[in-house]
């Protein structure tokens, strides 16, 4: 083989082959994604959006947990406990890592962000901060949850909250940045499960 400053032909075809190659499984992950969130999404029955997640987007969903339509999930380093409701129109991101535990209640329109990009960066780097919520977690409505951030078993956000660093175990918090209001209550024995009828608060 010729040799082109250390590196021969063959080094360079081999590596075009693995550049498309790559190029492919990215694509092929993107058309899989875009066809869950634009289109299964939307689908009126749980059990065709569970499918789809579990055997296609492969995301661990625990038992008994439900995903609510409108849900938009990006990244496959996700997993979902037992138990655990995501209502309508929630954004997962598990391209940097995402671990929800059981029996975890977050509210429609939450923002849960794994991905995020360096303020301080001159080429605007980005920077993966995988996110942790623990069992019997509480996430309000609008809430916004930023990289990194690990939410200790049983704590609670406020509606509208946007959390920046660790909240500790059963602390109550809200606000932009979430501040401590106060305790929760440590003997939680419940299953939040939530599954109304289609896209309704209309209970069977």
């Amino acid at each position: 083989m010729e040799n082109w400053g250390g590196l021969t032909i063959g080094d360079n075809v081999t590596m075009e082959k693995r550049t498309l190659l790559r190029k492919g499984k990215a694509f092929l992950s993107a058309v899989a994604f875009y066809c869950y969130n634009f289109f299964i999404s939307h689908v009126p029955a749980y059990w065709i959006r569970h499918w789809y997640l579990r055997h296609i987007l492969r995301i661990a969903i625990g038992l008994n947990s439900t995903v609510h339509m409108g849900c938009f999930f990006t990244g496959r380093k996700m997993r979902i406990g037992r138990d655990t409701v995501i209502n309508r129109n929630s954004y997962l991101d598990g391209r940097g890592g995402l671990a929800i535990g059981s029996c975890v209640s977050i509210s429609p329109e939450s923002y849960i962000l794994s991905l995020d990009h360096d303020p301080q960066s001159p080429t605007f780097e980005a920077v993966a901060g995988p996110v942790v919520i623990e069992d019997y977690v509480w996430i309000g409505a609008h809430a916004m949850i930023l990289p990194g951030v690990k939410l200790r078993r049983g704590c609670v956000v406020g509606a509208g909250a946007v959390v920046t660093k660790d909240i500790a175990e059963f602390l109550i918090v809200a606000g932009v940045p979430a501040a401590v209001i106060c305790q929760r209550n440590r003997q939680l024995n419940y299953s939040p499960r939530y599954a109304p009828y289609f896209n309704t608060d209309i209970l069977p």
